[in-house]
This record gives structure tokens, C-alpha cells and sequence, in this order.
């Protein structure tokens, strides 16, 4: 029988010898002679690269082999892995939801610039020019179906998510909030660009422009910080004055019986928990006396340093404070940090006033008149606020400043302390939890960083009308919302600490300083987590999420095939997916 002319391929042969084993890459024809199938060598492959092994056994095979360039075209890379994060962890929250259902274009529009709060805060322009197919900075805009939005849409959208804002708060209060628990309250100011809006007053600035006018809001959280509610408020709205709304918005909106509210001494003045708290049932509060009050104590004899022999807290009552319980704490490192402080602020003030005396003696063109030197005296002590411990001298051709020794050391002496105040029945909260809780208004200063300065920022803002001021604040508060659920789901790949518990156990007292667990203690020496990765901050790992592109590849061969082809993830990244329990598909 005549032999057939046979067909070539790559035989993988594996022989052992021994313990060892050794593999053998081999080019072979097989072919038919007669009856028998033969196999006939042509070449020894064992020596070549791997990858040039695969391209002969692909050759063989009769595959097509082309260079990739010629193979496929790669029409547009965009940024996906954060993206997936911030969207997806938003609907495993069930935040579209919570604006709308069933699903609405606004709602799609809300969802994607609440998003992009979270991945890159800008204005409302330069977000419907992320969004757009054209000039689209992520994929965003076509995994929220919202690719041809423009700035008008957006505007329309920030229109409509107003108009739900109670309706939000009130989800969100009944997910956070709980029959008697705590709830934190404290209010900011933000500058304003430009002087149009009515909400855009001048008062108290909180960032130290007093150059700008501004907006006050008041940011309500849980106990733990998760943000609830906001309000937005003119620019010269003082402390007190909000908590009314919010005790409102408590116990007729949200329709919480009992609440125990947490609020800063500028915020809950005697006046307002006479006038807001005090009748109204099943209402309690947590806050700090203010310096005057504290004072009236120390001069009383109340307040003595011998309270905190034993420890650093202590419980006392007082007449002026009928049905109230005083808790009295003292820290050494805040005694510590004021009276250094203190001591700066005295020399800087001192030198200054010994510049002014200096010029009423100096021989050409001498300081004169009483209300110029004062003028200047005025000055220096209106910049760092210590007068009090100065006794001043003032003529129409001299000035002479002498420091009072004597009120120095009365402050001296309460350095560190502080006294809480509540109405708190003891068997409902125990002393040391009172404290605690009044420490926790710490987690909304931590979002108020969030949301101007650090990741969010709710500044500057340039909208005119009230309403989309407000809507801005909320789409802020929102961003946050994700954001405060991504930091704690990601917490183990962070410089956040993911074991408070285990912080809060070393502490020596309530009192004392909080302290970082010992895992983060080493993950912030090391840089490292457990298991080797590098540790980040939360915007670096959106950073490094955002390296996970979604490639569009059309093949030349056929120029209408083209598909989506997503960066397999690293170690680190596929981690912080599924920490958030999330797919890159959206």
C-alpha cells in the first residue's frame, strides 16, 4: 500500500529519570505506510522559547498568523476599575433606589454625578464633558447609559434631586437611625464664589476668608458617623440657630420617638435647650459647657484639681444645673498642647506690644495720642486674642504693657479640663460612655474635611439659585454617603484603621487620646498589609482601581465585529473587588 504524505505537529513528551523530570518539545510528521500510523521527527523544539514553541504548534495547526497590529485595532481605552468600585458599591447600597424607582433618565444622571463626585469632583461643565462618548475620562458615562448627557441635563437633574432630598433623608433615617440612639449634629460654613445667590451672606468664617461671603450647613450623622441628613443655611446663620430645624426634621420628618443629640458647646446653648429641648419628651442631649460657664464653676470652688487624683474624669452635681449630670475630664496632652500654645501666643503678643512702647519713646516722629496708640494696641491683641492676660497703660505720649501673672495662672490651671453636660439619665448611659459619645462628634469634623477639602470638595461652589446650592450640598452629602461605605469596606488595603475595637481596648481611659490598633499601627510602619501588598490612601487606590481599562477592539478582518475587552486585575486590585464585594461587569 502506497504511504500517505501526512500532516506535521508539536508532540510534548515528559520522561523521568530518577527524581527528575524533564519535558521535550518535538516536531513530528505522522503518517499512514500501509496499515501503520509512523510518527517521523523533524526537529528537536525543546531549546526554543516557549512562546515561539505555541506560534510553530499554531503554524502546523494551519492558524492564520498575523502581527497584532494588523490583527485588530484598539478604538478607545477608558479607566474602568474605579468606576465599577464607586457604581457598583452605590447599587449594592441601593442608593439609585433611594432617588427614584422604577429607574428614570434623572435618576441615571444623579447616580453618575454623585459617581463622579466620589472619582473626580469638578463643576457641573467639566462633568457633562466626563460623561460625554466624545470626550468621556472614564467609562462612567456608558456604564450609567447617561453618555450623551450635556451641562443642561445636568442642571435639570440637580433640579430634580432637590425636590427628593426629604424623601432620601427620611430612607436613610429609617436604615441609620434607631429608636434612642445618638445622633450627631454640627454645622460648617463653605466661601462662595461670587455674590448672587441670597444664601451667600457674610458671618463667622470657620476657613478664615473673610474676604468671601459664605453658605452654613449642618451635616446630621449616626452614631457612627454615617451621614444622614443635611441642611443648607444663609452665610451669617449662627451656631444655635439650626438645631431647630434638625430637632424638627427628628421627630416630625423622621418620626424618631427618642434621641439622644450630640452637639458641640456652640451649638447647644443654654438658650436653645431651654427653649428647643427641654419640653419635648423622650428628647436628650449631649454637649460641653462653654469657657464663661466653666469659669463660674472653677471660681465656685466646684472645679478642683484634686477631682482628678484618682482618675481623669468624675461626676459632680451643681445647683445651676438642676436634673443635669456634669461630667468633669481632664487630658494631660490637651493641658499640654494649651499651655504651649499659650506661651507662643503670649511672647508673639509680647513682642508686638514692646514694638508699640518702643515707638512712643523713639526720638524721630514718636507714636502719639491716646486713641492712635490704642488703635494699634487694638490691633495686635484683636490677632491673637490675649488681652485678658495683659494690664495696660495707655497715655497720649506712652503705652505700657505688664503681663497679669495672676489671671494667667487661673487659666493655667484649667488647662485640659472640660465638662460635659447632659440629660442622660446614669442608668441609661454610664459616665464613661457620655464621654464617649460626646467624642464621637470628631467623625463628622472628619466628614466636613471629606467634603471641602480632602476628597469631595463642596467648594468652590458656583451655582446662583438656592435650590441648587442645596442640591449641590446634598449631592456632596450623597458622594460622602458612598464614600464613608467604601473606606470602611476597604479599610484592610488602607491606611484606615479596620480594627477600632482593638484601638479602643488599649486605651487607658475614655479620656485619653484615641488609639490606632496595633495592625494599623504596623501597617502605617511597614506600608504593608498582612499579606505583603502595599498599603494605600483611598484616593491612591481609586488611582490604582482606575488602571483597569475597558479597551473598544474592532478586528480588521471584519470592521463591523468590535467588542469590550477589560485589564485583568492584579492581586491588590481583585482584593479591593471583592472587599466590596463587586464585579468589573456593569
Amino acid at each position: 500500500m502506497p504511504r500517505s504524505s501526512g500532516a506535521c505537529h508539536v508532540a510534548e513528551i515528559t520522561r523521568t529519570h530518577g527524581r527528575r523530570q524533564y519535558r521535550y518539545y518535538l516536531l513530528r510528521r505522522t503518517y499512514r505506510d500501509g496499515d501503520q500510523v509512523k510518527h517521523e521527527t523533524l526537529g528537536n523544539l525543546s531549546r526554543l522559547p516557549s512562546a515561539t514553541i505555541e506560534l510553530i504548534r499554531r503554524a502546523v495547526r494551519g492558524d492564520a498568523l498575523v502581527a497584532p497590529d494588523d490583527a485588530f485595532d484598539i478604538m478607545r481605552s477608558r479607566p474602568h476599575g474605579h468606576v465599577a468600585a464607586v457604581v457598583g458599591t452605590m447599587r449594592k447600597l441601593g442608593v439609585p433606589a433611594l432617588l427614584a424607582a422604577p429607574r428614570t433618565r434623572e435618576r441615571d444622571l444623579v447616580e453618575a454625578m454623585v459617581a463622579a463626585r466620589v472619582l473626580a469632583p469638578c463643576s457641573t461643565l467639566a462633568t457633562a464633558r466626563a460623561l460625554a462618548a466624545e470626550t468621556s475620562e472614564s467609562s462612567l458615562g456608558e456604564s450609567v447609559g447617561v453618555g450623551d448627557a450635556d451641562e443642561e441635563a445636568l442642571y435639570g437633574a440637580l433640579d430634580w434631586l432637590v425636590a427628593r432630598q426629604a424623601r432620601v433623608e427620611q430612607a436613610l433615617a429609617r436604615r441609620h437611625l434607631t429608636d434612642g440612639g445618638l445622633v450627631l449634629y454640627d454645622v460648617t460654613s463653605t466661601s462662595f464664589a461670587g455674590r448672587k445667590c441670597p444664601l451667600a451672606k457674610f458671618g463667622h468664617p470657620r476657613e478664615g476668608r473673610r474676604d468671601r461671603v459664605q453658605i452654613v450647613f449642618g451635616l446630621l450623622t449616626n452614631g457612627d458617623g454615617c451621614p444622614v441628613a443635611v441642611e443648607v443655611f444663609e452665610g451669617n446663620t449662627g451656631d444655635p440657630t439650626p438645631v431647630a430645624a434638625q430637632i424638627k426634621k427628628l421627630r416630625e420628618r423622621f418620626a424618631i420617638p427618642r434621641v439622644v443629640l450630640v452637639g458641640d458647646r456652640g451649638m447647644l446653648t443654654e438658650a436653645r435647650r431651654r427653649e428647643d429641648l427641654r419640653p419635648l419628651a423622650g428628647l436628650d442631649w449631649i454637649t460641653a459647657l462653654r469657657a464663661p460657664a466653666l469659669q463660674a464653676l472653677a471660681a465656685g470652688g466646684t472645679l478642683q484639681l484634686s477631682l482628678f487624683d484618682q482618675q481623669d474624669w468624675a461626676e459632680i452635681t451643681h445647683p445651676d444645673y438642676p436634673g443635669e449630670r456634669l461630667i468633669v475630664c481632664k487630658n494631660p496632652l490637651l493641658a499640654e498642647e494649651r499651655a504651649r500654645k499659650r506661651r507662643e501666643l503670649l511672647a508673639a503678643t509680647e513682642r508686638d506690644l514692646t514694638a508699640i512702647a518702643t515707638a512712643t519713646q523713639r526720638a524721630t516722629r514718636p507714636l502719639r495720642g491716646h486713641a492712635r496708640i490704642a488703635l494699634r494696641v487694638g490691633k495686635v491683641l484683636g490677632r491673637r486674642k490675649m488681652g485678658k492676660h495683659f494690664t495696660l497703660e495707655i497715655t497720649d505720649t506712652s503705652f505700657r504693657a505688664v503681663r497679669d501673672e495672676a489671671a494667667i495662672a487661673q487659666e493655667a490651671a484649667r488647662d485640659g479640663v472640660y465638662v460635659l453636660r447632659t440629660s442622660v439619665a446614669a442608668e441609661r448611659l454610664p459616665t464613661a460612655e457620655v464621654v464617649r459619645s460626646y467624642k464621637r462628634l470628631a467623625t463628622v469634623e472628619r466628614a466636613f474635611r471629606s467634603l471641602k477639602t480632602v476628597d469631595l470638595n463642596v467648594r468652590p461652589i458656583y451655582h446662583r439659585a438656592p435650590d441648587r446650592v442645596r442640591a449641590h450640598v446634598f449631592l456632596c452629602m450623597l458622594a460622602y454617603y458612598v464614600e464613608w461605605h467604601l473606606r470602611r469596606a476597604l479599610a484592610p488595603i488602607l491606611f484606615d484603621d479596620d480594627d477600632p475595637a482593638a484601638g479602643e481596648a488599649e486605651r487607658r481611659s475614655v479620656v485619653a487620646p484615641a488609639q490606632r490598633s496595633p495592625r494599623a499601627k504596623v501597617k502605617a510602619l511597614l506600608k504593608r498589609t498582612d499579606d505583603g501588598a502595599p498599603v494605600h490612601s483611598f484616593q491612591s487606590l481609586l488611582r490604582h482601581l482606575g488602571t483597569i481599562v475597558k479597551d473598544r477592539v474592532r478586528l480588521k478582518s471584519h470592521g463591523a465585529i468590535a467588542f469590550d475587552k477589560i485589564t485583568t486585575p492584579t492581586t491588590l486590585q481583585q482584593r479591593a473587588l471583592d472587599l466590596l464585594g463587586v464585579s468589573l461587569a456593569l
